[in-house]
């Protein structure tokens, strides 16, 4: 093939791949950074592989057959550091899907990772030193890559799904299948075909990671759990689909929508509604939790247990967000901390702290 082909497309893959480094690195010291999340670093430096490869198309273009041997395991060097890089990202995703993630999240993922990167980065230097590649691994990064393609398919489906954006999960679907094709032809002599193939399937993907940063700065957002000032609690009624009436509870004041309506048990409402209305009259608004260990019958106490309020918690943000969809440490605790005290004197009493003209009974 011409090498002004390779000379083309060398540049235009290290130009390209290097603006979208600098660009989520961008991303990343902005936000990122400062909730100590360092994925997006990885799925960066992953891009910045291929920046690297798009050099070596120009440095290394065919012209000998030695060239092509540079080439060739100049490309798998830097396919295997994109495919290890992606792999290493993959922990610091929020949404994984449930069968992944003990894998992904367990503390053996880095030998699972690693070790087949090892294998197949001394496969491929066996290839560079020696001039010819194994009998029955003519490209080890191929592997790698398929390995990788199976989890990086799962966890973009799972993290655009559970943030409502599921066309992005289809097209994401379909970038994978891109990918996995143009491996199919990493095998084969279709120079040109693979050229093709790998200017598509890195172009969509590098949209896709875009496409993955802005939807997690759109959910950091849109959940953002609102001060007490700012949120208002409406309790109500609405009827079914069997036409029964059922106790409704809207949450106004979050950013990127109007109200959030939540559909609590009777019990969990009762105890809402038993916060809400202390708080709106303001007489004794304070809720006493039963301690530990004492009966019932010796003292009528307002909530049973401390897992009451988590019971409760747990409930709210379920509807606000969806089941899975929220956290402990950016929903669970500044929920709790916008809507409810703890008295200072340590006796076990609670009270909701929203202003009373915010509430509507």
């Amino acid at each position: 093939m011409d090498g002004s082909l390779y000379f083309f497309y060398g540049w235009w893959q290290f130009a390209v791949c290097l603006f979208a480094f600098f660009a989520l690195i961008a991303i990343w010291w902005q936000i990122g950074k400062k909730q100590n999340d360092f994925g997006q670093v990885w799925l960066a430096l992953s891009v910045l592989a291929w920046a690297f490869s798009g050099l070596l198309e120009v440095y290394f273009a065919p012209g000998n057959q030695e060239n092509t041997l540079y080439l060739e395991s100049g490309r798998s060097i830097c396919s295997l550091f994109n495919s290890l890089f992606i792999l290493l990202a993959l922990p610091w995703f929020r949404y994984l899907p449930k069968p992944m993630e003990p894998i992904i999240k367990g503390g053996f993922w880095k030998f699972i990772v690693g070790i087949p990167f090892l294998f197949c980065l001394v496969f491929t230097l066996h290839k560079l030193v020696v001039g010819s590649a194994y009998e029955y691994v003519q490209e080890p990064d191929v592997y790698y890559a398929v390995f990788t393609l199976v989890f990086l398919a799962g966890v973009l489906w799972e993290s655009f799904a559970k943030r409502r954006l599921k066309v992005l999960s289809w097209l994401s679907l379909a970038c994978i299948l891109i990918i996995l094709i143009a491996q199919f032809f990493k095998l084969s002599d279709s120079e040109m075909v693979l050229l093709l193939f790998s200017a598509i399937f890195k172009t969509s993907l590098i949209m896709l990671f875009f496409a993955l940063a802005l939807s997690w700065v759109k959910e950091l957002a849109e959940n953002i759990i609102p001060k007490s000032a700012n949120l208002s609690l409406i309790f109500s009624k609405e009827k079914d689909i069997t036409g029964k009436w059922v106790a409704t509870v809207l949450l106004n004041g979050f950013p990127g929508t109007k109200e959030r309506k939540i559909i609590l048990s009777p019990k969990l409402n009762e105890l809402l509604l038993d916060f809400a209305q202390r708080c709106k009259h303001g007489e004794n608004p304070w809720l006493e939790i039963r301690p530990k260990n004492f009966s019932a019958q010796e003292k009528k106490y307002d909530i049973g247990d401390y897992n009451q309020i988590k019971r409760l918690l747990n409930a709210l943000l379920d509807g606000l967000f969806g089941k899975g969809n929220w956290s402990q440490e950016q929903h669970l605790i500044p929920l709790k901390n916008t809507l409810f005290e703890m008295s200072e004197s340590r006796d076990r009493k609670i009270r909701m702290i929203l202003p009373p003209e915010n509430i509507f009974l």
